[in-house]
């Protein structure tokens, strides 16, 4: 993480102490969990215009513009460079760090704590949603967690009238019939 600002590398450290303890609680390794916790940031001090071209020639394609999904591609891209730096490192803690601003439907559960761990951090801002994802670790299981934080985080996005990644609809519409289909 190049010239992190303390406020940053706070979250970042907090997201793997989180994802460590959400770890130990489900069943997840917990040296991966705080790997990517520690990592899952890594582009986010990389300025737009750069992190954008940096993702373009990484062929990243999020089927839409990408100055549209600007505040998704830091995950992404630090996803396709840092096995280089980190070539110990199972694949899993890297689909953890480029998911971890999406989500995807079929998340493993390191990367559902990654997600989710990154959503409420101590020193992530409190929200009734976020409070309500808090009281969920360790007593929902955690597919549940994950799907509550997903859609906290699908609301946040809709409230604040920000663009709306079209594949989050995609996303959420196949989380709500696979929730569906095993009640």
């Amino acid at each position: 993480m190049r010239d992190v600002k303390p406020r940053r590398l706070a979250h970042s450290l907090s997201v793997a102490k989180t994802a460590e303890a959400m770890a130990l609680e489900y069943g997840v390794d917990p040296y991966l969990a705080r790997t990517a916790g520690i990592l899952h940031d890594w582009d986010k001090v990389v300025p737009d215009d750069e992190l954008e071209a940096r993702a373009m020639s990484l062929g990243i394609d999020f089927g839409v513009d990408l100055s549209l999904v600007r505040p998704l591609l830091h995950g992404v891209v630090a996803a396709r460079e840092l096995p280089e730096l980190y070539p110990e490192l199972p694949g899993d803690v890297f689909l953890a760090i480029a998911r971890h601003t999406t989500g995807a439907a079929d998340m493993t559960p390191l990367q559902e704590v990654v997600f989710v761990a990154d959503g409420i951090e101590p020193l992530r801002k409190s929200s009734p949603g976020i409070e309500r994802v808090r009281e969920m670790v360790g007593k929902a299981p955690l597919d549940d967690v994950y799907y509550e934080s997903f859609c906290g985080g699908l609301s946040y996005v809709i409230d604040t009238r920000r663009y709306l990644y079209p594949g989050t609809l995609d996303i959420y519409n196949k989380l709500v019939l696979r929730r569906a289909q095993s009640r």
